[in-house]
Parts: C-alpha cells; sequence; structure tokens
C-alpha cells in the first residue's frame, strides 16, 4: 500500500511517498480502507518532534517511533479480528488513531475497534474526517472544561480555524449566545456559522469594549491572561486551548492562582482525550445538522507535505483534509 513515511524528524520535506505493507488485523482491531485523513496542529509537531518534551513523553528521542502520521479518519472496514464485535467488513466509520499510533496518512491501518464510530450517513468521508480530533477537542473544551451552560454569553476566540468553527456551532447547539472573533475575510464565513455576533479582530479589541461573557474559549489566543479576565463576567469561566507561547504559559501558571483566589476560573485545557461515546455525540448532531464540518483545501495522499505547509502557515478556514481514497 502507499503511505507518507517519515523516519526522522524535519520539516514537511522529510516526508516520502513510499510503498509499505498493508497492515494485518490483530484479534482486537479493525482494519481500515482510509478514504480520507484530516490535519492537525498535532501532525506539524509530531512531524519537527517540538515541543522537545513529545519525545521524551513516548513519540522517540531521536527519531520517530511511529514512521506514519495522522489521527483523524474515515473510512470502511475492510476486515476485522476474530475479537472484534461492534464493528463488520463494510461498515463506515470515522475515528481517533492518537492512542493507537497514528497511521492515517495511508491506503489502509489497523487500529482497535474503540478508536472507531459509525460515520453519519448524511455526511462526505471528507467531512467525517474532519470531526474526530478538531470537533471532539472543542466538545470537551466547551462541555467538559467550561462547563457550558444554556443561556450563556460565550466568546470563541480564533472562531475561523479547524477546532472553532466546530466550538461556535457547538456553542449555540448548547443554547448559548455566541460572539466570535476572528480576521477580517473570515467574518462572513463565521457568520454563517450560526455567531450572533462577529468581531473582527483588526478593527475591534474585544477586551476593551466593555462586553462581558461568562465563558472565554481561546481556541488561539493571545492576549494577557488579566485581558481575559477584565472581560469576563464575576463568576465567568476562560479556557485556553491554543495560541501565543506567553499565553499558554500565563494559562498554565497564572491561570490556576486566579481561580484559588477569586470567583473566575481561568485555565488551559490540555490534550484532548480520544473518546468513542464523544464521536458518536458528533454523529448525533452531524446526522441532525447541527454541526456542518467546513473544510478549507483538500489534498491529494501525495501532497501531504503541502497540506501541512498551509495548515502551519495559520490561515486555514475550517480543516485541511487528505483525500486518500
Amino acid at each position: 500500500m502507499k503511505a507518507m513515511v517519515y523516519t526522522h524528524y524535519g520539516s514537511p520535506d522529510v516526508l516520502q511517498l513510499k510503498e509499505v505493507a498493508k497492515p494485518t488485523p490483530q484479534d482486537n482491531e479493525v482494519l481500515v480502507k482510509v478514504h480520507a485523513a484530516s490535519v492537525n496542529a498535532a501532525e506539524w509537531h509530531l512531524l519537527r518532534g517540538k515541543p522537545f518534551l513529545m519525545r521524551l513523553m513516548g513519540f522517540g528521542l531521536l527519531k520517530p517511533k511511529h514512521q506514519i502520521l495522522g489521527a483523524a479518519l474515515a473510512g470502511w472496514v475492510e476486515a476485522v479480528g476474530k475479537n472484534v464485535t461492534l464493528l463488520q467488513p463494510g461498515d463506515e466509520i470515522f475515528g481517533d488513531l492518537t492512542k493507537c499510533g497514528g497511521g492515517a496518512f495511508a491506503e489502509y491501518v489497523c487500529a482497535r475497534e474503540d478508536a472507531f464510530a459509525l460515520k453519519p450517513a448524511n455526511v462526505t468521508f471528507e467531512q467525517a474526517a474532519a470531526v474526530p480530533l478538531a470537533a471532539v477537542t472543542a466538545l470537551q473544551g466547551l462541555r467538559a472544561k467550561g462547563q457550558i451552560q444554556p443561556g450563556q454569553q460565550v466568546l470563541i476566540y480564533g472562531a475561523s480555524g479547524g477546532v472553532g468553527t466546530f466550538a461556535v456551532q457547538l456553542a449555540k447547539a448548547f443554547g448559548t449566545r455566541v460572539t466570535a472573533v476572528c480576521s477580517t475575510r473570515n467574518v462572513d464565513m463565521v457568520r454563517s456559522l450560526g455567531a450572533d455576533q462577529v468581531i473582527d479582530y483588526t478593527q475591534e479589541d474585544f477586551t476593551k469594549n466593555g462586553q462581558r461573557y461568562d465563558f472565554i474559549f481561546a481556541v488561539n489566543g493571545y492576549h494577557s491572561i488579566f485581558d481575559y479576565k477584565r472581560a469576563l463576567n464575576p463568576k465567568g469561566v476562560y479556557v485556553m486551548i491554543g495560541g501565543s507561547m506567553a499565553a499558554m504559559v500565563q494559562a498554565m501558571l497564572l491561570g490556576p492562582v486566579i481561580s484559588m483566589t477569586g470567583s473566575q476560573k481561568m485555565g488551559s485545557m490540555g490534550v484532548a482525550k480520544p473518546s468513542q461515546k464523544d464521536l458518536a455525540f458528533m454523529k448525533e448532531l452531524l446526522e441532525a445538522g447541527k454541526v456542518v464540518p467546513v473544510i478549507d483545501r483538500r489534498y491529494p495522499l501525495g501532497e501531504t507535505a503541502e497540506a501541512i505547509r498551509y495548515l502551519e502557515e495559520g490561515h486555514a478556514k475550517g480543516k485541511v483534509v487528505i483525500t486518500v481514497a
């Protein structure tokens, strides 16, 4: 089978399209023919081996432990191991291979059946591949970390990216009033996702306009934590998942201190956890039409390096998808 392989850390240039052995499923695994996979920030961090702490966490100190990237995918089951009970050949599925070593940037991959859920019938494979990492990250940030509640005033900072586009739609599905922050060129797109108000950060600083929010979700935050604090209601919650290194450090170190000394809760989210239950929840929302994946660009498997470069630039509107089959 064909796969995008990297044998050492570096820029996207180290990726090579190679012929490798087609995997065979173990007793508790399924063999999936990959139709599409999405590119996420995790891929370029793993590709470059940065931050270095990732290497110490078991991804390979001097060279990558797993040589095929890709965690979020959609496809169909080609074969199953003898202990697999929930899936069968022919099932259309989508899933997250984060705990299985990745491998989605290939024509076939094997993984445990609990990494997958049945694909919603009303979305394409490309749309389904956009969901497992980005949408679940948004879901866990809003629901588990932020404890989002109907009727709240919610602000999504970085609303036009992969996680942000899902966060806007999920926050609306939870019955909140959503203010979305993005750049000029993305205002109309973000408004089409259902945001009640869209702020162009090149024209207005939301931390200085006097509005207060019950929950701020910083998908791509660059403000000081004290700016976010000023924009929160007295019992508001601030959750950061991405942005500048300075903002991340503030969220991790100062967030817990602020939370202990006042009524506002502030901090970083950390890494989303793969969850079959959350995938099933997203399947329901997709089938109901409450969430529609936004895809910016599609690339063939052989152009995965170009896809990662484009995502690294930080201007993608929604998701970048690799079409494999």
